[in-house]
């Protein structure tokens, strides 16, 4: 199949879209498309989407804005402005006034940017010890857009709200003086968006670099749900397995962290080959995905996925609670909702399956996960702990907040007792002390 993208400017060309979509709904996306970045693709279209119902398929609504992710009254303002025919210029000003409203740095990425002999990597984040997250530059899109990603802002053409860089030997420079660095995740976007032979370039130095404390070269990657022909059919297919394959002969392990977000992306013989194609390198495959309303909000959704994931051989890793940017507000669940959801899922799998961990927020003191509900002196409280934090003396301490039923995120929970959680203080002075070296 030879790759064709559609965005805004060409979905309605799609025959199920002329022949499923009313007008009426035809234009929600056209107005939703305005603020939120989209994009999506042939295979996506014609292999994961059921077309009878296309309004109440998960992977439709995964990749087709939805009306819902805008509040009403800025739809309604952005659909004036097109019915009206306004200005290119009228409208993107509206538009980046809308974006500007939905935290586009949520977790407080802007304190993760690292830097070295005073040069900042601006394409690269290191929040916890161990793992420097590196978007390259070239790796900034994707091969179809999810409608939830937390990383929008990267692909609707704000410069000041992106990350990516391009110099690889800064960012080597950086892994070596630190030698708390083991593992190092390239991310996006999408890196394997990239032809090989550009990924190359930025492996090979990293590889020739031999740095003895780096042991873990990780891909974020949704190119296994949305064009598994990158690694089968691609005219650099064979050269990509054959970069993984010298990665591993380096003496790396290597992860691929598959983002896959309902099971109907596990289902077609494209992606079972490709599968294959990336276990044959020796690579390992960790799977990962928010918990996300109209999309995968049921225990029998992630039950049904851990299971076809472990019969592919790959490893369950992690449920995410959908971020505190972009359109949480549609589909963000409730904290206690998700982890009814985990729990149901989580104990009708076998221990095999019981590799996952979550859900989790991934917030600014670090990857917060909701172990469950209890009672102290008779009052419900909500349990959590760090599976992740600035500071790794957090990871592991279970914490406690009041019940809050409606809560979706880690600013809307109380501590149980006192005024503060307990590494709320010293979060505040790490902040403080970032922004003033970030200065």
């Amino acid at each position: 199949m030879k790759y064709r993208s559609y965005t805004v400017s060409n979905f309605r060309e799609i025959p199920q879209i002329r022949k499923r979509l009313s007008e009426k709904e035809r234009f929600d996306i056209e107005v939703v498309a305005q603020v939120f970045p989209f994009k999506t693709n042939n295979y996506v279209v014609e292999k994961l989407i059921n077309w009878d119902d296309p309004l109440k398929d998960p992977i439709f609504r995964l990749t087709f804005p939805q009306k819902g992710m805008l509040k009403e009254e800025d739809y309604n303002e952005i659909a004036f402005l097109l019915k009206e025919n306004a200005p290119k210029d009228v409208i993107k000003q509206k538009v980046n006034e809308i974006r500007m409203k939905l935290n586009p740095h949520p977790a407080g990425q802007k304190h993760n940017i690292p830097q070295i002999n005073g040069v900042k990597l601006h394409g690269a984040q290191h929040k916890y010890k161990e793992t420097i997250l590196f978007f390259p530059k070239q790796g900034q899109t994707c091969h179809a857009y999810c409608s939830f990603c937390f990383r929008w802002p990267q692909f609707v053409g704000v410069d000041q709200l992106k990350f990516a860089m391009k110099e690889v030997q800064v960012l080597i420079d950086y892994i070596k003086a630190h030698p708390e660095i083991t593992d190092l995740l390239f991310t996006g976007g999408d890196p394997l968006i990239m032809k090989t032979k550009i990924l190359r370039q930025y492996i090979q130095p990293i590889l020739e670099a031999d740095i003895p404390h780096l042991k873990t070269i990780r891909f974020g990657s949704k190119a296994l749900a949305f064009w598994p022909y990158r690694f089968t059919k691609d005219d650099d297919a064979d050269d990509l397995i054959k970069l993984f394959r010298e990665i591993k002969e380096a003496g790396y392990h290597l992860a691929y962290m598959a983002h896959f977000n309902h099971y109907q992306e596990l289902e077609t013989e494209e992606v079972k080959e490709a599968v294959d194609r990336i276990l044959s390198t020796g690579a390992v495959i960790r799977t990962q995905s928010p918990v996300l309303r109209h999309i995968n909000d049921s225990p029998q959704v992630w039950a049904k996925m851990w299971k076809k994931q472990v019969e592919m051989n790959m490893v369950p890793y992690y449920m995410f609670m959908a971020r505190d940017t972009g359109a949480q507000h549609y589909f963000g669940v409730p904290l206690v909702k998700a982890w009814e959801i985990f729990r149901e899922a989580y104990k009708s799998v076998s221990g095999i399956g019981r590799t996952v961990k979550g859900p989790s927020m991934s917030a600014t003191p670090g990857k917060v996960r909701i172990l469950g509900i209890s009672e102290i002196s008779g009052d419900k409280v909500m349990v959590l702990d760090f599976l992740q934090g600035r500071n790794p003396d957090w990871v592991g301490k279970p914490f406690f907040a009041k019940y809050n039923p409606e809560a979706i995120w880690l600013d809307e929970l109380e501590p149980y007792e006192g005024d503060r959680f307990f590494y709320e203080d010293e979060l505040d002075q790490m902040l403080e002390l970032e922004e003033v070296y970030n200065r």
